[in-house]
């Protein structure tokens, strides 16, 4: 840690509205403690409650989807902690809130994500509801699939995501919502 520019990071920190940033493996506990904390600092903030509930929404989306789908995998121990962690922040931009989070992914898992994500920014409001009630009825697992519906559904704008090339099996995926 010698040498780390913590106020440079507050700094940047600040010149991006970022309200909360956590970085780091996601279980259960960090993601129930981290929604009581977002929660209070939403309902404090004096938006209204529908923004508050949509931005806590995508907030858990996002969370559960690091938890479930950060790689698990077994990676060199030096490079273990950068496949296994995840980065999740809530910003504020003027009036509206932004969601993102990111994580390492198989390249191979890519092209899936991508196909599903592009489909969804096809969808008008009215398409993104029928899909997410095709979803529901179709879904073997409970909410499987719903979460990048849903997330788009709350979203003012459509969804963003990118994925940031690496060397090796990986790649850096990364998506934000705009509430």
């Amino acid at each position: 840690m010698a040498g780390f520019d913590l106020l440079g990071l507050r700094e940047i920190f600040a010149d991006h509205g970022v309200m909360i940033c956590f970085n780091g493996p996601f279980s259960h506990s960090v993601i129930e403690e981290l929604g009581v904390a977002v929660r209070k600092y939403l309902e404090s903030s004096e938006a209204p409650m529908s923004r508050v509930g949509d931005v806590f929404a995508v907030f858990v989306e996002q969370a559960q989807n690091l938890k479930n789908y950060t790689s698990r995998e077994s990676v060199a121990s030096a490079e273990a902690s950068a496949y296994r962690n995840g980065t999740l922040v809530i910003a504020k931009e003027g009036e509206r809130y932004v969601v993102s989070s990111g994580n390492m992914v198989r390249k191979a898992d890519a092209a899936g994500i991508l196909e599903r994500l592009e489909r969804i920014s096809r969808l008008d409001k009215a398409g993104l509801k029928a899909a997410y009630k095709e979803q529901l009825r179709s879904a073997s697992e409970k909410g499987a699939g719903l979460g990048f519906i849903d997330m788009a559904r709350r979203a003012t704008e459509p969804i963003r995501y990118s994925f940031g090339n690496q060397p090796g099996d990986f790649t850096f995926f990364s998506v934000s919502v705009l509430i």
